[in-house]
C-alpha cells in the first residue's frame, strides 16, 4: 500500500547497500522508521528531502510493520540552522527531546505543527536561543498533558506563598507544604516562574522571535526542565546537554 504526509526528518543512519534507514516525523503516522534507496548526494528536492531538519512530502510503501521511503519533495530545508553552530545545537536538543517523547506511529499533529513553528522561528533568529528552546519544551509538556501546574499549589491546591517548584509533585507548592518534603527535587521559585511558564505556555512560537529570558533565569528554568522531563517523561541523558550548556 502506497501511503503519502508531511514530514520532519529526526535523523538517517546509513545501511549496507547503500541503504538508507531514517526516522521522519510524519503529520498523519507520527514518528516512523523508513529504509530508502535514495541517494543523499547532489542538490536535489529528493537529495535534500533525506537530510535532519529538512520538512518535506514523503510518499512511502507501507506493508503491515515496514515502511520503505519511495520519494520525498523538499518543502523547507532550514539550510541557515545547520550554517549555524548554535542553532545547530539548540535544533538537535529539540529534535531529540521530541524524538524520545513521542511513541511509533502515533500520530501528533499539534505536535508536528509546534516543531515546525519551532524551526522556522529558529532559523530566523540571531541569538538568545536559549528562550526559544525553553519556549518549545514547556509547550511540549503542555501539549503531552504533563505540564506543570503553576496556576495552585500541586499539593494542598492552595493559592498563597507558592514559592517552590516540586518537580515530584508536579509544579508550584507553597511553604507549608514545603515544610512537610525531604526532597531534593525541590527548587526555590527565586524568579516568578508561574508568569514565565504560562507565557510560554499561552503565546505562540512567533511572538518569541525577539523575547529573551535574563541569563541567569534561563539557566535557572532550563534546569528544572530538564529534571521535570527526566521525572515525568523519562527523558535524559540527552546527547546534545552537555554542548549546549555552555551558551547559558
Amino acid at each position: 500500500m502506497y501511503v503519502n504526509s508531511e514530514g520532519i526528518v529526526f535523523r538517517q543512519i546509513k545501511a549496507a547497500g547503500g541503504r538508507r534507514m531514517l526516522l521522519i516525523f510524519t503529520r498523519k503516522y507520527g514518528k516512523i522508521s523508513a529504509g530508502s534507496n535514495l541517494s543523499e548526494k547532489g542538490r536535489s528536492k529528493a537529495a535534500l528531502a533525506l537530510r535532519p531538519f529538512t520538512y518535506g512530502q514523503y510518499e512511502f510503501f507501507k506493508n503491515r510493520d515496514y515502511y520503505n521511503l519511495n520519494s520525498g519533495e523538499t518543502r523547507k530545508s532550514f539550510f541557515r540552522i545547520g550554517e549555524d553552530l548554535d542553532k545547530y545545537f539548540t535544533a538537535s536538543m529539540a529534535l531529540e527531546i521530541t524524538e524520545k517523547a513521542l511513541g511509533e506511529e502515533f500520530p501528533q499533529p499539534k505536535i508536528f505543527d509546534l516543531l515546525l513553528d519551532f524551526l522556522t522561528a529558529l532559523e530566523l533568529r540571531e541569538q538568545k536561543h536559549e528562550t526559544l528552546l525553553l519556549a518549545y519544551e514547556i509547550k511540549l509538556l503542555n501539549l503531552l498533558g504533563t505540564a506543570p501546574e503553576v496556576s495552585r499549589c500541586a499539593c494542598c491546591s492552595g493559592k498563597d506563598n507558592l514559592n517552590w517548584f516540586s518537580v515530584k509533585d508536579g509544579g508550584i507548592i507553597c511553604d507549608k507544604c514545603k515544610e512537610l518534603k525531604q526532597d531534593k527535587l525541590i527548587f526555590k521559585a527565586e524568579f516568578d516562574i508561574v508568569e514565565v511558564v504560562s507565557f510560554f505556555v499561552k503565546n505562540p512560537m512567533r511572538n518569541f522571535s525577539k523575547i529573551a529570558l535574563d541569563e541567569g533565569i534561563a539557566r535557572k528554568l532550563q534546569a528544572i526542565v530538564r529534571d521535570y522531563m527526566a521525572y515525568h517523561l523519562d527523558i535524559s541523558q540527552l546527547k546534545s546537554d552537555g554542548v549546549l550548556e555552555g551558551n547559558f
